[in-house]
């Protein structure tokens, strides 16, 4: 492929900002905000179904997030288990699988349940791969899979001169999943907020003013109409050979002259 070709779109970040703004600009609870948003993520994964892209990963709920109040906490735990049953049979129906990134074990027993029940109902559904970060970190992620790299080469596993970059793929909760090509942050704030630090090392990174539950399927296709108009270089450089050869030419030319004896 020329480096003057846009990689093939194959997976999308999503980091789902700006529901609590949303819901204060209209005057309503945190969490309408939030229901909202859980709402606009439904639609949005028709969207990407639709638009024929294999991944999809969404930033729905960090490790920090549990600072909050506990009653936006509350809110947000009834969100997730209506949620999950309204997706049980939509993501059959879409042939989407479902993986979720991050420790579930901080959750409700219940939420636990009913993620492990619909992870394992769509496992053979070979359409969208969603996943779904849920009490996700990507600073625990590195170090988890740090442990595990430490752990087997005590265990002579692997070897220490064996490890390299692709060494932690596998240990790490996106395993099997290709990076993500475009990462898109709705809600006007411009950082990645301990997400998927990894895996966005060449990602194109977009950055959208419009709250999370207002981001449509239109403003998605924006995004992807700027993604199509960047290059990705993965650090190397278009060459243009034949011009890039005759200042070569001049260059040692004169670096010639410049030898000569006096």
């Amino acid at each position: 492929m020329s480096l003057h070709e846009t990689v093939p779109l194959k997976h999308i970040a999503l980091i789902l900002d700006g529901n609590g703004r949303w819901a204060q600009t209209r005057g309503l609870p945190i969490t309408a905000g939030h229901r909202a948003g859980a709402e606009n993520l439904r639609q949005i994964v028709k969207d990407v179904t639709d638009l024929g892209i294999p991944f999809l990963t969404v930033y729905a709920f960090s490790t920090e997030n549990w600072t909050r109040s506990g009653v936006e906490i509350k809110g947000m735990m009834q969100i997730f288990r209506y949620t999950l049953k309204k997706y049980l049979k939509e993501l059959s129906s879409q042939n989407v699988r479902l993986r979720i990134i991050g420790d579930m074990g901080r959750f409700p027993k219940d939420i636990q349940k009913s993620v492990h029940d619909l992870t394992e109902k769509t496992r053979n559904n070979t359409g969208l791969t969603l996943s779904i970060a849920l009490n996700y970190g990507s600073r625990a992620e590195i170090t988890q899979a740090l442990c595990g790299i430490a752990k087997d080469v005590v265990e002579k596993k692997i070897n220490l001169e064996d490890i390299g970059p692709e060494t932690l793929d596998p240990y790490l909760y996106t395993q099997g999943i290709p990076d993500p090509d475009l990462l898109v942050r709705p809600g006007g704030e411009m950082r990645l907020s301990n997400f998927l630090l990894w895996q966005l090392c060449y990602t194109e990174l977009i950055f959208s003013p419009i709250m999370w539950p207002d981001f449509n399927r239109a403003e998605l296709q924006k995004c992807i109409e700027i993604y199509k108009s960047r290059q990705r270089r993965f650090g190397r450089r278009p060459l243009l050979e034949e011009e890039e050869q005759n200042y070569l030419s001049r260059f040692e030319e004169d670096s010639g002259e410049d030898n000569e004896p006096n």
